[in-house]
């Protein structure tokens, strides 16, 4: 997978992972570490939510795994990924590489920025590749939606900057829909390759140590890109973390997530929750993309606090609705509920 340049720059390599919401990033970056490939990965990660719940969804148990979940990595908590990625080199020994996922809603030219205007940073770290995983359902919809003035389509941002363009989720949709996706994609980015796939089933040797970030490329395209300029978020897109005690009944919240995706699924661009089912061991794991969700049982919750985490991420949401739905779904209602505020 290495190349004689890439084996004389000491540098530790960096795969910066983007995508919008939904479109898989968590499920690639499992892909990764889960591999046989003898790599020691060190994994930074970045949720839009006030409840974190990605670490629990990241199966690599011995990687070096560090969370960002007090805002979006490219504008309130670049302060924070520098000074992780300063502390990982005072254990270089245990790690061979980094790999950062990003929130569905980050614009991937300040985290790209990063690497270049601290100077230990520069010094000690190669930005190998921004891959940019593409859900071949969705991502239509979100490249074409209207946003207030002033502020960034991000899921337009993330397929302009990529050096690779993931396509994700491809066995959902059928060829015409895959080949009028690819040419919309190739019309904003078309110099990234496009390399399609389900499942983040894509091969290792196309995503990693493939030297495909090029500052003369960037700089070139976009002169300004070195200078730190502001960017704005739609603030008509927020989050809604909910933590809630005790045990669900199943019945209860299938039927109460059904209604509220089927109604409102369009605005609720991404959801997901670790839940404790009553009568069951293991913990729930529930995710969706829109109105299109899964839930299936995982590892056991032994020792563990039996906490309810559950996050919604889309368009004018309803705090006090959700939070009452979900509670709704308790098998008692007796127990205290907490909603992050």
């Amino acid at each position: 997978m290495e190349n004689s340049s890439l084996a004389a720059d000491q540098r530790i390599p960096v795969t910066v992972i983007t995508g919008f919401l939904g479109s898989g990033k968590t499920t690639l970056l499992n892909r990764v570490l889960t591999e046989n490939h003898g790599m020691r990965v060190a994994v930074i990660e970045n949720e839009f939510g006030e409840v974190g719940i990605d670490d629990a969804l990241v199966l690599g148990s011995e990687e070096e795994i560090f969370e960002m979940n007090n805002g979006c990595i490219c504008c309130t908590v670049r302060g924070d990924l520098i000074r992780i990625l300063e502390n990982l080199l005072t254990r270089k020994d245990k790690f061979d590489r980094v790999l950062i996922e990003t929130t569905g809603l980050a614009d991937p030219a300040p985290v790209a920025q990063t690497f270049f205007m601290d100077d230990e940073i520069r010094d000690n770290y190669r930005l190998d590749a921004i891959l940019t995983v593409v859900d071949s359902l969705n991502t239509l919809q979100h490249l074409r939606e209207e946003k207030p003035e002033g502020t960034e389509n991000e899921a337009v941002e993330q397929v302009a900057f990529a050096d690779r363009l993931l396509l994700n989720k491809c066995d959902l949709v059928d060829a015409n829909t895959l080949a009028h996706l690819s040419k919309e994609l190739k019309s904003i980015n078309s110099s990234a390759q496009q390399i399609q796939s389900s499942f983040g089933g894509f091969p290792l040797e196309q995503i990693l140590d493939i030297e495909a970030f090029s500052l003369e490329k960037v700089l070139a395209d976009e002169p300004t890109f070195l200078e730190d300029t502001d960017h704005q978020h739609d603030q008509t897109v927020t989050s809604v973390g909910i933590e809630l005690t005790g045990e669900l009944n199943l019945e209860r919240l299938d039927n109460w997530l059904g209604v509220l995706l089927g109604k409102k699924g369009v605005d609720i661009f991404r959801s997901k929750g670790i839940l404790a089912i009553s009568d069951n061991p293991r913990k729930y794991v529930f995710q969706a993309v829109h109105m299109l969700f899964t839930g299936e049982f995982a590892t056991e919750w032994g020792d563990e606090p039996r906490v309810n985490r559950m996050v919604f991420i889309g368009r004018n949401l309803d705090r006090q609705e959700l939070t009452e739905g979900f509670k709704n779904c308790l098998a008692t209602n007796t127990k205290k509920m907490n909603s992050s505020n």
